[in-house]
């Protein structure tokens, strides 16, 4: 039953996107081990869509913010008003009341309404005049960002960053791929999503998920790559403390075990393998290492960092 309800999201979701399989288990993962996912990549690259096919194969509710430079805290988190017939302050909740909230272009939004949005990531509630509100389970914010230099953007905080379970760069389609989109949206053959999850559902996914096995040596690999990104030194990997400015934090490791499970979970798998950290650990870790000034200017990358770390720590 578990395998054959992901197998359903994702073929309803693959009605309305072609390729993007990375993209897609991603978000899947970050359903099943509510951890909130941010994707990057150029304009037109789906990303949207993806986020909204997924909503629409969930029989949860969805909202969307288009994050712009003039957004100000209330307009996502909502505000007190004030009825002059009845002379009452009233509260009107916002877009952040949801299940599934899609942050289109976060990275345009100003500095308040991202510690505004902080607080709903980390602590699931919203503050309105004084008083707090909590947010329904299941709570998913799923971020665009662009990552071209525009006017307008705004770099993410890294106590934001970190909220992130993963960070996901999404590139182009196939050729193959691509003229296959192209036919269709052309013909406007996309065929509709139809709702084949439901809250309860979840949940019992999400418990399947929890129950998945992991070895207390693939444990201590994970705590030893996490270790290896702060004190890279005594990993044997004296050549990354220059290029390492601050390394991951300890809401990694967490991500990481919640992470590989649901991976595990996806593949259908009832145990983690080495395989497992393999296919996630760039996407949890690659926006919580810091560059040094010197990595940068040597035009090192995080992904490129991981992968030396990768290669020097023996696999169990």
């Amino acid at each position: 039953m578990p395998q054959h309800k992901i197998q359903a999201i994702k073929e309803e979701i693959s009605k309305a996107i072609i390729g993007q399989e990375a993209m897609i288990d991603a978000l899947l993962i970050g359903l099943l081990s509510s951890g909130h996912v941010l994707l990057e990549g150029v304009p037109g690259l789906a990303k949207t869509t993806t986020v909204k096919a997924l909503a629409n194969a969930l029989a949860l509710e969805f909202k969307r913010v288009q994050f712009t430079p003039d957004l100000i805290p209330s307009d996502i988190i909502g505000a007190q008003i004030y009825n002059m017939k009845t002379t009452e302050f009233s509260i009107k909740k916002g877009p952040i009341f949801t299940n599934l909230l899609l942050a289109d272009e976060i990275n345009r939004a100003p500095a308040k309404v991202q510690s505004a949005l902080l607080e709903v990531m980390q602590e699931k509630q919203a503050t309105i005049a004084e008083e707090s509100f909590k947010i329904q389970e299941p709570f998913l914010v799923l971020a665009t960002q662009n990552p071209i230099e525009q006017e307008g953007a705004y770099a993410l905080p890294e106590a934001q960053l970190d909220r992130f379970m993963f960070k996901i760069v999404v590139g182009y389609n196939t050729k193959e791929e691509e003229h296959l989109i192209a036919t269709k949206a052309s013909q406007n053959s996309f065929e509709p999503i139809n709702a084949v999850l439901t809250h309860e559902e979840l949940q019992l996914l999400q418990n399947e998920v929890q129950k998945v096995h992991m070895d207390k040596e693939l444990e201590s690999y994970i705590l030893d790559i996490i270790f290896a990104t702060r004190e890279p030194e005594k990993y044997g990997l004296a050549q990354l403390k220059e290029q390492i400015q601050f390394g991951a934090s300890p809401r990694a490791t967490i991500d990481m075990f919640k992470a590989v499970k649901a991976k595990a979970f996806i593949r259908g798998n009832e145990f983690v393998t080495p395989v497992d950290i393999a296919l996630v650990i760039k996407d949890v870790l690659r926006h919580r290492i810091i560059l040094s000034y010197e990595a940068e200017a040597m035009n090192v990358s995080t992904d490129k960092i991981i992968d030396t770390i990768l290669q020097t720590i023996p696999v169990p």
